[in-house]
């Protein structure tokens, strides 16, 4: 009874200073209340009752922007959120020298998250995102440098407008589709027409081309004879119309 003592109790003392630091963490040993070391991934020894360890995941990890609700520099009020992805590379300043490094690097994105959308347009924080969250990014990192924590990258995930501006915004695009169409629509018209007028000229310089032309025509616009009356004239009286009209 007394080996079993013995054995219980030595096992509590061994793991009293054995201590053991799984992979992607580091651990911060503290003597009597004042940082001594940093231990890495495995198997390490403490003085007992004197050292004490703390566990710090130093894997790449996330952290979300709850919504905000900024105001852009054209004065429309948004809801934007997004997540910030982060790495601890100096365990002991991320723990000693701040309070809660996780709430500090969401507050100061918020912050940032305003400060950025507040000096872009509407259609600038729409179209140009990735340069926006990479704006919010360099401000958060100068920041959680001196933390010792690396940001990685700020990325936005939703931006929701007003349903006013929503509705403004799609006959603004309407409006845009329609001015194209008619754009190409008339550069259409006008290519075409100088084909046809080229065409003209090729065929009134040509003996009998017109003639076949017409003939050409008559079959296209006989493919249903039943709801057509086509009076054919032979182009000749067409040249003798016009000789007449010159003659008078």
């Amino acid at each position: 009874m007394a080996v079993v003592i013995l054995l219980v109790v030595g096992f509590i003392f061994l793991a009293t200073f054995i201590k053991i630091v799984p992979e992607g963490y580091q651990g911060l040993v503290v003597r009597l209340g004042r940082y001594s070391r940093t231990l890495h991934p495995g198997l390490n020894f403490l003085t007992p009752f004197i050292e004490k360890m703390q566990i710090v995941d130093i894997r790449e990890q996330l952290v979300d922007i709850p919504a905000q609700e900024a105001i852009t520099q054209d004065n429309v009020s948004c809801m934007i959120d997004g997540v910030v992805r982060y790495q601890v590379i100096n365990p002991s300043a991320a723990i000693f020298k701040v309070q809660n490094y996780i709430q500090q690097i969401s507050a100061m994105a918020q912050t940032a998250l305003r400060d950025v959308v507040g000096s872009v347009t509407l259609d600038d924080l729409l179209s140009q995102r990735t340069q926006i969250a990479e704006s919010i990014k360099l401000i958060v990192d100068e920041n959680a440098e001196v933390w010792g924590v690396d940001i990685k990258a700020v990325e936005i995930q939703n931006i929701e407008i007003p349903t006013d501006m929503k509705r403004a915004m799609a006959q603004q695009a309407q409006a845009e589709r329609d001015r194209k169409a008619r754009i190409i629509k008339a550069q259409g018209e006008k290519e075409a027409a100088a084909r046809l007028a080229e065409a003209a000229g090729v065929l009134s310089q040509a003996n009998g081309a017109l003639a076949l032309r017409t003939l050409q025509t008559l079959k296209e616009i006989s493919a249903d004879p039943s709801e057509k009356v086509i009076f054919a004239l032979p182009s000749d009286f067409l040249n003798s119309v016009n000789f007449l009209a010159k003659k008078n």
